[in-house]
């Protein structure tokens, strides 16, 4: 084999590595952008393979309750009807959380409409599908008319390790972030796992 031979085999397998590694640094972007897409068009067997929904119920279950618990400590002080209101709203969890893990509640979530802990809540369904439409949807049966288009969330995406990736959500610098947490499933696969309801 000659030396030209021998340097353009090793260039080869230098782009090949390069290749590869820049695709599983890529990977956790490329399942967000497929399970969104496939959210948005309520594409139930796509989202199948990019949610883990026990482990996304388990968590959202977690972290609602642990949004009316915030909400009744703050209210202790004040209305003893605000507090009845946040123990009818934890008595709702279950509903609330079932609603959530399905390709609607995927959808909102990465399009910046978390669940919010409000009695009877749903995630809001988009006519059309499009992300456009869901962004501007209203978060909790609110109709249109009653509440002004949001506009889309501020978005930040990145490894949090080398097996979880995290998207964090923020409407303005006054809302509350949250988080969407994407954990590794294998060499280049990646699930939707958990939220972060306090960013």
């Amino acid at each position: 084999m000659s030396r030209t031979t021998r340097s353009l085999a090793t260039a080869l397998v230098v782009l090949i590595l390069v290749a590869a590694l820049g695709f599983i640094y890529a990977s956790p972007y490329i399942a967000l952008n497929r399970v969104k897409r496939a959210a948005d068009a309520r594409d139930a067997q796509t989202v199948n393979q990019y949610v883990d929904f026990p482990a996304l119920r388990a968590s959202l279950k977690e972290q609602v309750a642990a949004l009316l618990t915030r909400r009744v400590d703050i209210q202790k002080s004040g209305n003893p009807l605000a507090i009845i209101g946040a123990m009818i709203g934890a008595a709702l969890v279950g509903p609330l959380v079932d609603s959530y893990a399905t390709p609607d509640g995927v959808a909102a979530i990465l399009n910046g409409i978390p669940p919010r802990g409000d009695p009877g809540e749903r995630p809001p369904q988009a006519g059309d599908g499009s992300s456009a439409s869901l962004a501007n949807a209203p978060a909790s049966g609110v109709t249109s008319a009653q509440q002004p288009p949001r506009e889309p969330p501020q978005t930040t995406a990145g490894y949090r390790s080398l097996n979880t990736f995290v998207v964090t959500y923020r409407h303005g610098a006054g809302d509350a972030r949250y988080s969407a947490i994407f954990h590794r499933d294998g060499l280049v696969s990646w699930k939707l796992v958990a939220v972060d309801l306090g960013g």
